[in-house]
């Protein structure tokens, strides 16, 4: 769902698109493009008259400032200060501002004589690998396309020699008031060109990055290598501005006088006191999501094995109770090994005793009886019985 717009005035925030109307071409309808500066590309002593268009265009939702009591819209005039009266565009110029507040009016005569060889012309200045462009220098993007017939030739022989070289062209032009910088590279069997941000333009990280000491286990390092893993690619068209469509499906059902629906609650989100924690279950909602099952990825990092610090410190407490019962094992085999050897030492005075008492007769086997009565009758006296029968 588009929101319709009106082409009589420029939206307030928003960039404009360059589109004009539409064209057949070739039995197609084909959107045309208005460019926004006409020029060169300066080739060595090759020149190729080109046009600047726009490559990208903006689709974000723009709103109107109006008055909350009535709903009227809020306009913006442009007044002279000195004279307290609107002018017309035809009547405004240029001017610098000096640091005492002097106003240094600055013409368009005054600027097209500056001797600036880029004035209408790309000139390109050096050719180099692409990886020698840093993403941060990255600026607005255009297609350059050939302006004219003769123009064909020597567009497609430098589109060709940068395909060939795999490198990317430098060059400087001049656009809005200004020098720029850019970068001319090949998209389809189309000139790009990015403008680039000068390199004084580029802020070092300083004071960026985190001023504390932090070690990054290995095991944490294998999780987020997981988590990278299960999360993969994907393909840049299939993501579209979420935002943008619910804003849009909201002014829809505001226009036809119904209630936009709810929002979705947002998900809660609290602080990480336990990144190893934290990234487990990432990995299990990112299998979970891409319908993978959970711990499909465990070959990568051995997660049942990680040692935290209150794990680590049970694995002592552990190691502690092994060693105990070590002790006590060894304790008890010696116990075993006495008992054994006290059985076997009764085993003989048992024996020793048979033959003591076949040999010495009746006279000890009295004495037996004469010491188990007394130990009987110490320990069981009710029982006088007993020893009796045991005797007899």
């Amino acid at each position: 769902m588009r929101i319709p717009r009106k082409r009589d005035e420029p939206d307030v925030g928003r960039v404009w698109t360059g589109r004009g109307p539409d064209v057949s071409r070739n039995g197609r309808r084909v959107r045309q493009v208005r460019s926004i500066w006409n020029g060169a590309i300066s080739f060595g002593l090759v020149s190729i008259p080109i046009k600047l268009v726009n490559a990208t265009e903006s689709h974000s939702v723009s709103f109107r400032q109006i008055h909350t009591e009535d709903g009227g819209r809020i306009r913006y005039r442009k007044v002279c200060e000195l004279e307290d009266r609107e002018v017309t565009q035809a009547e405004i110029g240029k001017a610098y501002e000096d640091a005492d507040g002097t106003m240094i009016p600055i013409t368009d005569e005054d600027l097209a004589q500056l001797p600036i060889p880029t004035a209408k012309t790309i000139e390109i200045v050096a050719f180099v690998p692409a990886d020698r462009i840093d993403p941060l220098q990255m600026d607005a993007a255009y297609y350059l396309s050939a302006n004219g017939v003769p123009a064909a030739k020597p567009y497609t022989l430098l589109r060709e020699a940068l395909k060939r070289s795999q490198k990317v062209a430098i060059a400087k032009y001049a656009l809005r008031g200004r020098e720029r910088l850019g970068m001319l590279r090949v998209v389809d069997d189309v000139i790009a060109m990015h403008g680039l941000l000068w390199p004084d333009e580029i802020r070092a990280p300083e004071g960026v990055a985190p001023d504390t000491s932090v070690t990054v286990r290995d095991k944490e390092l294998d999780l987020a290598d997981a988590l990278m893993d299960t999360l993969g690619e994907v393909d840049l068209a299939d993501l579209h501005d979420d935002y943008r469509e619910a804003v849009e499906e909201m002014i829809t059902a505001k226009a036809a006088g119904e209630q936009p629906a709810d929002a979705p609650a947002p998900a809660r989100s609290g602080k990480v006191l336990d990144l190893m924690a934290a990234l487990e279950k990432s990995v299990r909602e990112a299998q979970e999501s891409r319908g993978a099952e959970p711990g499909a990825k465990a070959e990568v990092t051995s997660i049942s094995s990680r040692a935290t610090p209150k794990q680590t410190t049970g694995k002592k407490s552990t190691s502690t109770a092994k060693k105990t019962a070590a002790k006590k094992t060894a304790t008890t085999k010696t116990t075993s090994t006495k008992a054994t050897t006290t059985k076997t030492t009764s085993t003989k005075a048992s024996a020793s005793g048979s033959t003591g008492a076949s040999a010495s007769g009746s006279a000890k086997k009295s004495t037996q009886s004469q010491g188990t009565k007394k130990t009987a009758a110490k320990k069981t006296p009710a029982k006088k019985a007993t020893p009796r029968k045991r005797t007899a």
